[in-house]
């Protein structure tokens, strides 16, 4: 763990950017030193920018063109496994033509970061958004984080690789396609000394070296085995095993990060979840990304209403944030989940994971679930509001239990 002295940070510039560029931004004063991506929008703007830095002599890095999204990840992939700091960028299909390679990733311990701009998966075709891509990878062994607005797209992308290298696991960093990627909001740059303070250059733990020559992810049977100088080695059921628990204990690094960043930096983001008027809340709006952000504004009319709502950000999606939900959601009798996303045959995922955090707890409150803006679909602030108040008038009734909901569609 790398110790960051607190003291003020050097001057900052506010530009007024996409979330596209943020992300740039944000690789470039990571000082990555490979980037591979193949293009698809809303994504292709962030490594289009990257290669105008690396052309321009402003970033000193490697970026190498390749012909699909299984090879921009694959070579990331053989880059960060000889000790190169790397960066790649996708968006829906193109998230999952790298299905293979996030699964050798994280069980290669890879520390690479991933930028996901957010976007429906065809088919039928839709370049718009929803969080579909990178919630059906959410088993593939990364974590992932969702940023809510452009800042904080540019500040996860720097805490991206603070988590990744101290964990030896790959970060995931989403953010809604168009409603961020495309639009222009304020964001404050750090300065390249301050990044460089909180985070230094890359030390992987296996180099390659001739002189100590290693085999690596060489085929692994069930079962423990010894190597050639007789010492016990994992068996695949083991690796799975470390990788797991690097994966919860990355619940406390992402803590850790975020605060510390707020230290040097005077801005944090939550950690695992950030709230909107909570303290009090009775009703709790939860979601992830863009979402939540519209859901901050449902919540104060639902208070000019005299309903004490409000919101639950959700920015760690994996690993689950389960004991810290817990928490936040203690004084809640009734929790309405949106979700840009649908587990096909059951709910939205985000609410499934929410119902099983909770179960036998101490926090025991009416969960209803939403699907909202799939493909695209604009969802207005007072959409939410509304579904909030059909749940409410549901419970006033007794009639707890609700089936999953459709907001806005046409059927």
């Amino acid at each position: 763990m790398v110790s960051i002295e607190k003291s003020a940070a050097k001057a900052t510039k506010t530009l007024i950017i996409t979330g596209n560029q943020a992300a740039a931004l944000g690789a470039k004063l990571a000082r990555v030193q490979v980037i591979a991506a193949y293009p698809i929008t809303p994504q292709t703007p962030v490594t289009e920018a990257l290669s105008e830095y690396v052309e321009k002599g402003e970033l000193a890095a490697e970026y190498v063109t390749v012909e699909s999204e299984h090879s921009a990840l694959s070579v990331c992939a053989a880059a960060s496994t000889v000790g190169a700091r790397v960066f790649t960028a996708t968006s829906g299909n193109g998230l999952a033509y790298m299905h293979e390679i996030l699964h050798w990733a994280a069980g290669s311990r890879l520390p690479l970061v991933l930028g996901c701009v957010n976007r429906a998966v065809g088919a039928p075709w839709n370049v718009l958004n929803d969080q579909q891509d990178s919630i059906s990878q959410r088993d593939t062994g990364w974590v992932q984080i969702y940023a809510r607005n452009n800042q904080e797209v540019l500040d996860s992308i720097i805490q991206a690789y603070r988590i990744a290298e101290s964990m030896y696991v790959p970060v995931m960093v989403c953010y809604d396609g168009y409603l961020l990627s495309h639009t222009v909001a304020p964001v404050e740059v750090p300065s390249q000394e301050d990044v460089d303070r909180f985070l230094p250059p890359y030390e992987p733990r296996v180099k390659l070296d001739p002189a100590n020559p290693v085999n690596l992810n060489q085929v692994t049977l069930g079962d423990p085995r010894m190597d050639a100088s007789g010492r016990l080695c994992h068996g695949y059921m083991e690796i799975r095993y470390l990788l797991q628990e690097a994966l919860a204990d990355c619940l406390k690094r992402i803590v850790e990060v975020d605060r510390e960043f707020g230290d040097l930096f005077g801005r944090s983001h939550g950690g695992l979840a950030w709230g909107h008027r909570l303290d009090d809340a009775e009703v709790v709006l939860m979601a992830m990304g863009s979402l939540a952000s519209e859901a901050t504004m449902a919540a104060d009319t639902l208070r000019e209403r005299g309903i004490r709502a409000g919101v639950l950000g959700l920015r760690a999606y994996r690993p689950f944030p389960k004991e810290a939900l817990q928490g936040l959601l203690r004084r809640a009798r009734l929790v309405v989940v949106f979700d840009k996303n649908i587990s096909y045959g059951y709910e939205g995922a985000t609410c499934s994971d929410l119902r099983a955090a909770l179960y036998n707890s101490d926090t025991e409150p009416v969960i209803h679930n939403y699907i909202a803006g799939i493909g695209g679909r604009d969802v207005k602030a007072r959409e939410l509001a509304g579904a909030v108040e059909k749940s409410l008038s549901m419970v006033a009734l007794g009639e707890a239990e609700k089936g999953t909901e459709w907001l806005n569609c046409q059927i």
